[in-house]
């Protein structure tokens, strides 16, 4: 057992825990009288019988529980530190309460192909939680079983596609229009469900350019798919013309979920013109995102698609919950059950523990975090804010390291990296793709005055290290238990390591 300590890829590891001999337990040996007994070819085949000792470390078992806890100690998490202030995939903070419900066994020890009056009261929460998320997203109709955010966009796009062909239009209806702006899920959805992607530009303000909007909507326009606010943290508020040009010409509204977090509370997609819409749990309702998956991505849509939806449609009649295969015109089923119930269930808990007024909060605080950061940040040597002069941003805001990159040579992902020498995560990069050198930074509701100024106060020292040390900031993570790699070749396949074993010229 290693020590992973490498202070940059390739070089030697420092040191190693094993030591020949050395043992964490004693196995007694069986009485002579048993010893006799047990004739252990009888018990295992004699092909499967070691002939030597596995090449396991030889380490103590005290030894054995510092190393995982110092293993615990070197991952980065929400408990011990500012929330990822990624932008666009930011995890919220997940309640002890929620991991505590989810892991109840009346929860966990319910079988999915069990009988429907078996696990009542697992589908009547699903059922709420369905009913809250169509009352916060102004939809009709909804589908718990997409597995995760992209899984709902496509979904969604297979709703479309479902719709255009039932009036015997697909043929003609080939394409998505998409802000250049957009997820880069959005273009790869539709695309998986055979459509032809059309890029619309963003203007000055960072919506969507009406005027090129206008001009590649038709007839071979099947929808178009939008994140409001999008990506740049801005709100359009052209979105109702949107939804008139787009409607106009016989295409649907789509509307990504993903920063819901930002409006909770305050408008609804279906008032702004959508028609589908679907929602991150991780991102508005505090369920675990990435490693702490799975995940989930309901999606609702407007009355006139409530038919296309996948089936089995979760249903409520004088108290009783079942499981209603009664959709004709169904896409059929996204997810091999109906959802996955631990993510669903912590939403659930969080709803009710918030209320209304407390997810309105929520939206509120995540919007005076996000522009407490900007307006701090975009005075900082190197950095400015760029799109919507001027104007607010919603639940994150992107900056743009570009004139810290002309005039040093350090660059955003310099900045990201040093932040790690500062205990801090990074946030993203390089993303939305139209800001040069994007610093995305979505801070969520949770964090106190004191994390978000401790966060600045570190942008600005690297800032300032960039303008007087660059070579400081370029040589960064220093701090780190694996220092600054060799990009190219961590990225490539052959130089992956999966396994201890390599170190130890192990055969598997």
């Amino acid at each position: 057992m290693r020590e992973y300590r490498q202070a940059r890829w390739g070089e030697p590891l420092i040191f190693e825990l094993g030591r020949e001999d050395r043992v964490g337990f004693a196995v007694s040996p069986l009485e002579p009288e048993l010893e006799d007994a047990v004739d252990i070819s009888e018990l295992v085949p004699s092909g499967m019988l070691r002939e030597k000792p596995p090449g396991l470390p030889e380490v103590s078992e005290i030894e054995v529980l510092r190393h995982f806890i110092h293993l615990s100690q070197m991952n980065y998490s929400v408990s011990s530190g500012i929330i990822y202030p990624l932008g666009s995939c930011t995890m919220k903070y997940n309640p002890v309460v929620n991991e505590v419900l989810a892991g109840h066994p009346k929860i966990t020890g319910v079988h999915p192909d069990q009988d429907p009056s078996t696990v009542q009261g697992t589908l009547e929460f699903m059922y709420k939680l369905q009913e809250g998320f169509l009352e916060v997203t102004g939809m009709d109709a909804a589908t718990l079983q997409p597995a995760a955010g992209a899984h709902g966009e496509y979904t969604g796009i297979l709703l479309i596609r479902a719709y255009h062909a039932d009036r015997g239009e697909l043929e003609t209806r080939t394409e998505i229009i998409i802000p250049d702006s957009a997820h880069g899920t959005n273009p790869a959805s539709a695309m998986m469900a055979g459509f032809k992607i059309v890029e619309v530009p963003s203007d000055e303000d960072g919506g969507v350019d009406l005027e090129a909007l206008r001009i590649v909507v038709g007839p071979k326009t099947a929808g178009l798919m939008l994140t409001n606010p999008n990506t740049l943290g801005i709100f359009d508020s052209n979105i109702a013309k949107i939804a008139e040009i787009v409607h106009g010409a016989g295409g649907l509204m789509y509307y990504d979920g993903a920063n819901l977090n930002a409006v909770m509370g305050k408008c609804r997609p279906g008032d702004m013109g959508f028609d589908i819409v679907h929602v991150n749990l991780h991102k508005t309702f505090s369920t675990p995102h990435g490693g702490g998956g799975p995940g989930s991505g309901p999606v609702g849509v407007k009355a006139f698609l409530a038919d296309y939806i996948p089936v089995p449609v979760i249903e409520e009649a004088d108290g009783v919950y079942s499981l209603s295969w009664d959709r004709p015109k169904t896409i059929g089923k996204v997810h091999g059950y109906n959802g996955n119930v631990g993510p669903i269930l912590r939403a659930y808990t969080y709803i009710l523990t918030l209320g209304g007024e407390g997810l309105k909060l929520a939206s509120e605080l995540s919007v005076l975090n996000s522009n407490y950061i900007a307006e701090k940040l975009k005075n900082v040597r190197g950095l400015s804010l760029p799109y919507a002069e001027g104007k607010p941003r919603m639940h994150e805001a992107v900056l743009s390291a570009s004139g810290m990159a002309e005039e040093t040579g350090v660059r955003a992902l310099n900045v990201s990296k040093k932040l790690l020498d500062y205990g801090i995560h990074a946030p993203t990069t390089y993303f939305p793709l139209i800001v040069p050198e994007a610093l995305m930074i979505e801070p969520t509701e949770t964090e106190p005055l004191e994390a978000l100024d401790e966060f600045m106060e570190a942008v600005k020292a690297i800032s300032d290290l960039a303008y007087s040390d660059p070579d400081v900031v370029l040589e960064a993570p220093v701090n780190t238990t694996i220092g600054r790699l060799d990009e190219p070749r961590a990225a490539h396949p052959r130089t992956i390591c999966l396994s201890w074993r390599i170190y130890c010229n192990m055969p598997p």
